[in-house]
């Protein structure tokens, strides 16, 4: 049985979705919303791995795809690698960042790091996905192209080499499944290194529109990921790991999506395209 965590989220639906046909019915996911829906072959456990008692949530299990969240990563990881160690798991694949490897300070970067050692500490076999930003971020400027066609975003000095969310899930689905990967560190990219300037010009070519960037203040993207919901101290930690693509390393693109699923990465502009649905069309007063 393979455990899924935070499988509701970006990188855990799609690893769902890799993982499946394949092991199903040998598939868990684990959630806090007990009205998610999952595909026919995942057995759904609703828990928290805050509080959770989470022995019957691992029993059978033999592999966990730990994703945590927010400003509580190391506290769940702590708590899941401990359990996972009673339960007699062989294998943890914990989604990281790349910052981890590469003295990253920042709120978030830190958590991650006191989690990866704290599943090291457990003594069961672990394998670390440390990922650059995502190229689904994207879709978080959908309501700004729909309103007046500009996209604005904090940091336009820097690059990354974003990477699909689904390769990651590619990525874990063969760490979770084969053997090789133990104890391994794998930094995931895309192909090459885009700036938010970049990454709007290619969603112009795919929508067929005019885009425009514009550089925001960080601070307002703090106050505007408040507004939705988000406590003040976690958007700035969101913040803070945007920040880290004004760091060279990050825009340095690595074969390892190809090394570990023998194919390679994905393009933004294939991921654009492939998600182009997702962007709505323009509002009246835009037009």
């Amino acid at each position: 049985m393979i455990l899924i965590t935070g499988a509701t989220g970006t990188v855990g639906s799609e690893a769902v979705k890799a993982l499946l046909p394949a092991q199903a019915g040998r598939l868990r996911v684990l959630t806090r919303d007990p009205d998610a829906v999952f595909p026919d072959g995942v057995q759904k456990v609703v828990a928290d791995l805050g509080d959770s008692d989470l022995t019957p949530v691992l029993d059978g299990v033999h592999a966990v795809f730990a994703i945590t969240h927010g400003l509580t990563i190391a506290a769940h990881d702590q708590r899941l690698a401990a359990a996972a160690q009673q339960a007699g798991v062989e294998r943890i694949v914990k989604l990281s960042v790349r910052n981890v490897g590469h003295d990253g300070t920042d709120p978030i970067t830190t958590l991650h790091r006191a989690g990866e050692e704290a599943i090291r500490d457990s003594g069961v076999a672990w394998t670390f996905l440390r990922p650059t930003a995502f190229m689904s971020n994207a879709l978080n400027w959908a309501g700004m192209i729909a309103a007046d066609q500009v996209v604005y975003a904090p940091f336009a000095a820097g690059r990354a080499a974003v990477v699909d969310p689904a390769d990651i899930a590619a990525v874990a689905a063969a760490c979770l499944t084969q053997d090789g990967h133990h104890h391994r560190v794998y930094e995931l990219t895309g192909p090459e290194a885009l700036g938010p300037a970049e990454q709007v010009a290619l969603l112009g070519e795919v929508l067929w529109r005019d885009l425009r960037y514009v550089e925001a203040d960080p601070a307002g993207m703090v106050a505007q990921m408040v507004t939705y919901g988000v406590p003040e101290e976690q958007a700035q930690a969101v913040v803070e790991l945007f920040r880290s693509t004004m760091e060279p390393y990050n825009a340095e693109p690595t074969g390892d999506v190809a090394e570990v699923t023998g194919r390679a990465a994905r393009s933004f502009l294939d991921w654009a395209k492939a998600h182009r649905a997702e962007f709505p069309a323009p509002t009246e007063e835009s037009r």
